[in-house]
C-alpha cells in the first residue's frame, strides 16, 4: 500500500480553532459548528428500509400513491411526438464489423436486442446538434467514455435502453444529450402541461447532481428544469412545475406528493429515465415507481440505468421497456472498479479507531487527498466524527438525520476541501458526485457486497486511481466470500485471516452464478489452505465475562473477604493470560 505524501501534510492541530464552526454555523451536535443540532430532519423510509443511511430523500414509503387514478391510454388518440433522431456518421458506416467488435472488445461492452447501433468514437461521429456539441466541447472532454459511446446512439435512436455500467462511468451524460435533443423536437409547454423529461433518482444528492448536468448542458437551448425531493419545503418546487419545466429531477416519494396533490402531471413525459435502477428497488421504491409509470403513456422512450443487473430490474425492464436494446460496460458479475486499490483488514471492533487514525495520519500527508469514512449506523457516524474532531481532524459528518441545509453545507466543505475528511452512512454511498475522492474507509462493512462495492465506487471516478480500506470483523464472516470473489476478481491481495474465513465456512465458492442475484455465469473462490489455528475468545468479551462472573460470585461470598480477595487475583491472572495470549 502506498501513499502520496508531497509534504505539507495537514497538522491537527490546526484544525482544533474549527471545532466551535465555520462560516456563521453554530452549537452543532456532531459537524462541530452546524446550527441544526440534533434538530430536524424527520424523514426516513418508514417501511421497507433499513440500512445504514436513514433517509436520502426523506419520502415516506407508506401507502404512497393511493390518491393516483389509474390512467387509461388511447394510443390513436395521444398526440404524436419524435424520438428517433439518429443519423449514423459516414466514418462509423464506413467501420469493418471487425473493428466494431474489437472497440467494444477493448472497452468490455457486451450488447443484447435487435438492430443495436454501432459505437462512436467521437463526439462529432454522435451526431449531436451544434448546439450540443458546442456545450460538450466547452467542458473540455476528451472522448466519450464507454457507456457513452454505445449508449448515444442508443438513445438517439428512440429506442428503449438499458445500461449497466459502473459508478462514475459518465451515465447521466449518457442520456442527459439525448435528452436534450428530444426535449427541443417537441411542441412547447402550454399552461398546465407537465414535464416533457422525467428522471427518476433514489437520493436527493443524486437528485441534484443531475439537475447540475442538466443546467450546464440545456442552457442553450433555454431548458427549464426542477428538482422535487423531500426533505426540504414544497414551496419553490411547487412553483417551478406551476410555472412549467421541460424537465423534472424527482425521488419516487416526493413526486407522487406533487402528483396527488395535483401540483404537476405526466401527460406530456415522452422521455423516461430511471437513474440508479437497482438502488431505487433496494430503497424499497419499486411500489412507487410502478405507480408513477402508470400515469406516464405507454409509447414513451424508457431509458433505465444501473450498475448491476440483478434479477429484480431484469423484472422491472421486462414490465416497462418494449423491445429493448441493452449496454454492459465489463463484466456482468458484481465487480469493483479496477482502479482502485482494495486493502482489507480484519480487525476486531475495538481496533478499529487506532487503526482509523493510522491510515487517516498517511493519507493526510497529502494536502489534496480527501477521503470518505463510511458506518454502520448514524449513531456510529457521530460518534467517529466528535472522536476526529476532538482529536484534531478536519472531519464533517453527513447522514438521513440531518436537515437538507446541514446536508449541503458538509457536501461543499468538503468537496472544496476545507473539511477533506467526511464520514457518511449508505445515503452517501451513491448520487454525491464529489470527482476527487482519493480514499474510502469502509469503518464498518456494509450489509451486502453490492453495497460495498457501491462504497468503494465513489473513488477512483472518471479514470483517477484510488484505494479503499475497509475494516472486516468476525460480525462480518458471512460476507467473505462475496468479498474475496470481488478482490480475486479485480487481483487484489486478501488478508490471509479474510481467506480462512472462506475456507472455515466450508464448501467450495458460490460466485453470482446464473442462480444468484446478479447473473451471469457463476466464479467460484478458490482459496488457498492455512493452517488451522487455535480459535481465540474475543479479548472485549472475554473480559466482559470475567468481570460478570466476578461480580457475581463476590456478591455471594462478599462476608469472606479471603475468598474475594482470591478470586481477585485469579481474575487477574486470567485476564492477563488471555490479553498476552
Amino acid at each position: 500500500m502506498s501513499y502520496n505524501g508531497n509534504g505539507g501534510g495537514y497538522q491537527r492541530e490546526s484544525y482544533r480553532s474549527r471545532q466551535g464552526g465555520s462560516g456563521g454555523y453554530s452549537n452543532g451536535h456532531s459537524n462541530g459548528g452546524y446550527s441544526n443540532g440534533n434538530g430536524g430532519y424527520g424523514g426516513g423510509y418508514g417501511g421497507g428500509y433499513g440500512r445504514g443511511g436513514g433517509g436520502a430523500g426523506g419520502d415516506r414509503m407508506s401507502n404512497l400513491g393511493a390518491g393516483l387514478k389509474k390512467q387509461e391510454w388511447d394510443l390513436d388518440t395521444l398526440p404524436k411526438f419524435e424520438k428517433s433522431f439518429y443519423k449514423e456518421h459516414p466514418d462509423v458506416a464506413n467501420r469493418s464489423q471487425r473493428e466494431v467488435d474489437e472497440f467494444r472488445k477493448k472497452f468490455e461492452m457486451t450488447v443484447q436486442g435487435k438492430n443495436v447501433p454501432r459505437p462512436v468514437e467521437t463526439f462529432d461521429e454522435a451526431g449531436f446538434p451544434q448546439y450540443v456539441l458546442s456545450e460538450v466541447k466547452a467542458q473540455g472532454f476528451d472522448k466519450p467514455t464507454a457507456i457513452q459511446s454505445q449508449g448515444w446512439p442508443m438513445a438517439l435512436s428512440g429506442r428503449d435502453v438499458v445500461g449497466i455500467a459502473e459508478t462514475g462511468s459518465g451515465k447521466t451524460l449518457t442520456y442527459c444529450l439525448p435528452s436534450i435533443v428530444h426535449i427541443n423536437a417537441q411542441p412547447l409547454l402550454a399552461p398546465g402541461d407537465g414535464p416533457i423529461v422525467l428522471v427518476l433518482a433514489p437520493t436527493r444528492e443524486l437528485a441534484v447532481q443531475i439537475q447540475v448536468e442538466i443546467t450546464k448542458f440545456g442552457k442553450s437551448s433555454r431548458i427549464r428544469n426542477t428538482c422535487v425531493y423531500g426533505g426540504v419545503p414544497k414551496g419553490p418546487q411547487i412553483r417551478d412545475l406551476s410555472r412549467g419545466v421541460e424537465v423534472c429531477i424527482a425521488t419516487p416519494g416526493r413526486l407522487i406528493d406533487m402528483l396527488e396533490a395535483g401540483r404537476t402531471n405526466l401527460r406530456r413525459v415522452t422521455y423516461l429515465v430511471l437513474d440508479e435502477a437497482d438502488r431505487m428497488l433496494d430503497m424499497g421504491f419499486e411500489p412507487q415507481i410502478r405507480k408513477i409509470i402508470s400515469q406516464i403513456r405507454p409509447d414513451r422512450q424508457t431509458c433505465m440505468w444501473s450498475a448491476t443487473w440483478p434479477k429484480e430490474v431484469r423484472q422491472l425492464a421486462s414490465d416497462f421497456l418494449n423491445d429493448y436494446i441493452q449496454v454492459n460496460i465489463g463484466s456482468m458479475d458484481l465487480s469493483a472498479n479496477h482502479r482502485i486499490t482494495q486493502i482489507v483488514e480484519v480487525v476486531s471492533d475495538f481496533e478499529k479507531r487506532d487503526r482509523m487514525i493510522k491510515h487517516l495520519e498517511k493519507i493526510m500527508e497529502n494536502r489534496s487527498n480527501k477521503c470518505l469514512i463510511f458506518t454502520g449506523t448514524k449513531r456510529i457516524a457521530d460518534e467517529i466524527t466528535r472522536f476526529l474532531r476532538q482529536d484534531g481532524w478536519p472531519a464533517l459528518s453527513i447522514h438521513g438525520d440531518k436537515q437538507q441545509q446541514e446536508r449541503d453545507w458538509v457536501l461543499n466543505e468538503f468537496k472544496a476541501g476545507k473539511s477533506p475528511i467526511m464520514v457518511a452512512t449508505d445515503v452517501a454511498s451513491r448520487g454525491i458526485d464529489v470527482r476527487d475522492i482519493t480514499h474510502v474507509l469502509n469503518y464498518d462493512y456494509p450489509n451486502n457486497s453490492e453495497d460495498y462495492v457501491h462504497r468503494i465506487g465513489r473513488t477512483g471516478r472518471a479514470g483517477a486511481k484510488g484505494t479503499a480500506i475497509t475494516f472486516f470483523t468476525t460480525d462480518n464472516s458471512k460476507q467473505a466470500r462475496d468479498l474475496v470473489t470481488i478482490l480475486s476478481e479485480a487481483k487484489q491481495q486478501i488478508d490471509p485471516r479474510l481467506a480462512e474465513m472462506v475456507r472455515y465456512s466450508g464448501g467450495g465458492g458460490h460466485g453470482h452464478g446464473g442462480h444468484g442475484r446478479w447473473g451471469g455465469r457463476g466464479r467460484g473462490v478458490v482459496v488457498t489452505p492455512l493452517r488451522p489455528t487455535r480459535p481465540r475468545l474475543d479479548k472485549t468479551v472475554a473480559g466482559k465475562l470475567i468481570l460478570m462472573l466476578q461480580r457475581s460470585v463476590t456478591s455471594l461470598y462478599s462476608a469472606i473477604p479471603t475468598v474475594d480477595l482470591l478470586l481477585s487475583f485469579c481474575t487477574f491472572t486470567l485476564f492477563s493470560d488471555i490479553f498476552h495470549s
